[in-house]
């Protein structure tokens, strides 16, 4: 018990930022290789946002009341009390109008702040607590200038009676322009895909599967070269917890790399089907490859908790492989997909690994007719 009561006032230093920077380096470590502090460290991070939150909701509710009753002490908000005459009615409303209409607004607010509170801390669906990583494309535009991000919209290959929808990222799993993605991430009815050299390239969607969130798209462009032998493998086997993972992707028109490691060997609410990934994520990410440091793909990046800072989804490299295998029953093009069960940069540096892999990660941009 006062081991529990030590280890969470540590994590309180930690996240308050009180410890000596020889201190932090080694409770970071610490994170890293045991799983269970890390995932304490931000189940407490999450508990002290709620009640940081429900403060200041408190703090503003007490505001309000103290505000309403500074104005009926002064006269200005009436409660009470008989009206005699159909004429003073009147005479009152239209001298107290603008006071009753402020009044209604602080009854509005404090209702508004009580219903909050109680949303808060009420459990919520699946679907409220996880965000996907794909990138509202209409959102963006409408805020390019506040985040000060501009799509390029150069010379693309989507038609110009199209609209682009959402982004996202996504790999190669086979030469000859074979890619997988998140399903999610293709919400159109089209989409073009952009290499890391700002390269665009036309693409087929061949099959989206919402219940794993896996989608395969295949390029079909005249200006695309195969490639002979990709860099990476795909992993059929189980994954170790805190392994060592980085990620590649497109949450900006640039690629960008991401380090973290395994946190969980299961996804939101024991997901057998998906894992859990402690690294920093954001919109665009989503179907984005997840490497171990071997160099092999353990998973596709999904979605993150919404309200827990580096808390990240992957689906796991093995839905790859059953969805393929199922769709070889009835699809004779994806019969034809060999996928790479060897890495080569298994032994080389991370930078000399995200070199040869940058070129086989894409930009997805899906769009659908006007």
């Amino acid at each position: 018990m006062m081991e529990d009561i030590l280890l969470l006032e540590t994590i309180e230093r930690y996240l308050n930022g009180n410890m000596l920077p020889e201190e932090k380096t080694y409770f970071e470590q610490l994170r890293k290789n045991t799983p269970e502090i890390d995932q304490m460290v931000v189940e407490h991070k999450l508990f002290l946002q709620q009640m940081e939150h429900f403060s200041e909701h408190k703090s503003l509710r007490e505001s309000l009341h103290n505000a309403h009753n500074n104005l009926v002490e002064k006269g200005v908000v009436y409660e009470g009390g008989e009206i005699s005459t159909r004429g003073k009615v009147i005479q009152l409303w239209d001298r107290y109008k603008r006071v009753t209409a402020i009044a209604a607004s602080i009854a509005g607010i404090t209702a508004l702040v009580i219903s909050g509170l109680v949303s808060y801390f009420t459990p919520v669906a699946n679907n409220n607590q996880l965000q996907q990583l794909s990138h509202d494309l209409n959102q963006v535009k409408q805020n390019q200038q506040a985040l000060g991000k501009q799509l390029n919209e150069v010379d693309s290959k989507i038609p110009k009676d199209a609209e682009t929808i959402t982004s996202g990222s996504a790999f190669l799993i086979d030469g000859k322009g074979y890619l997988v993605t998140n399903a999610h991430v293709l919400k159109g009815s089209g989409a073009v895909v952009v290499n890391s050299k700002g390269k665009e390239f036309n693409a087929k969607i061949i099959n989206i599967d919402d219940a794993s969130d896996i989608a395969i798209l295949k390029i079909q462009d005249e200006d695309y070269k195969p490639v002979s032998s990709l860099p990476y493998s795909i992993k059929k086997s189980n994954i170790d917890l805190g392994e060592e993972l980085f990620t590649l992707g497109y949450p900006r028109e640039q690629i960008v790399y991401n380090m973290g490691y395994l946190s969980s060997i299961t996804g939101f609410n024991g997901d057998t089907s998906s894992c859990q990934i402690s690294l920093s994520a954001n919109p665009g990410n989503s179907g984005g490859p997840v490497f171990n440091k071997n160099g092999e793909i353990i998973g596709i990046l999904s979605t993150r908790e919404k309200a827990a800072e580096g808390v990240v989804f992957a689906v796991k490299a093995q839905g790859i492989y059953k969805l393929v295998d199922e769709l070889r029953e009835s699809d004779t093009a994806v019969q034809r997909i060999k996928m790479p069960v060897n890495s080569s940069i298994k032994n080389k540096t991370r930078v000399e690994q995200i070199k040869e892999v940058a070129d086989c990660v894409y930009l997805v941009k899906a769009y659908t007719q006007k």
